[in-house]
């Protein structure tokens, strides 16, 4: 213990990718939770999403969780960017009911159909076509002209493995036991066709996303079995 202990103000924030920067995220925002059992607030780097369970059309506990948080962030000098800020609504019903505008600082918080959430784009409907465009579209296709350049070299098929491991399987399995279980088949059909190509070129037998996805759920719920304070360990 410091004895005497005296307040130090700090001018500085801690630089991009500092290994204390998740510390001391958790420790400046450990009070900003929750009171409402119907609201979650999850938080993750300088991300932080609001789910509200809404029952019988009540927002109110919503709503106050919302304006809660942004009251929070103005009285520790942090200020919400509305314009990066969206809302979506998850609701199966043949006819949903309009819900008003959310409101920010007196900013209207647009209302989306899909999001962006930590890499993994999540539809209203809960459907992954979307997110499974998302990665066919892109990055496994640039990254595969990557593996044909590097093929030109003669190197050996381990080195190549292991390149499409961190390169190419890596983009394919992101959050991959989120979604896989609830993907369609025709969109893993689409994925399964990159690792094929990915297998001519190295000329050897690749995991298939199918199986990737069973042991990745087999180690999580080991991992939850494990740990007693996991919300799913009693489950």
């Amino acid at each position: 213990m410091i004895p005497n202990p005296s307040t130090c103000t700090i001018g500085t924030g801690a630089p991009q990718g500092c290994v204390l920067s998740p510390l001391l995220f958790s420790l400046y925002t450990n009070d900003c939770t929750s009171k409402d059992p119907s609201v979650k607030l999850l938080k993750f780097a300088d991300d932080t999403t609001v789910i509200g369970l809404i029952r019988d059309g009540d927002e109110s506990a919503y709503r106050q969780e919302v304006e809660q948080l942004s009251l929070w962030c103005s009285q520790n000098n942090l200020e919400l960017n509305t314009l990066k800020t969206v809302e979506m609504t998850v609701d199966f019903r043949r006819k949903p009911p309009a819900l008003p505008p959310l409101t920010i600082m007196n900013s209207t918080v647009a209302a989306v159909d899909s999001f962006k959430f930590l890499g993994t784009n999540i539809s209203q409907d809960l459907k992954w076509d979307i997110h499974i465009d998302s990665i066919v579209k892109k990055k496994p296709q640039q990254r595969l002209y990557f593996l044909h350049q590097l093929k030109k070299f003669n190197p050996p098929q381990a080195l190549m493995t292991q390149f499409y491991s961190t390169v190419i399987e890596s983009v394919l399995c992101s959050s991959i036991t989120v979604w896989f279980g609830a993907a369609s088949k025709s969109d893993i059909r689409r994925l399964q066709r990159t690792v094929r190509t990915a297998e001519r070129i190295i000329g050897v037998h690749l995991p298939n996303l199918q199986d990737l996805y069973i042991s990745r759920v087999k180690k999580w719920a080991g991992n939850i079995i494990k740990d007693p304070s996991h919300p799913g360990h009693n489950l």
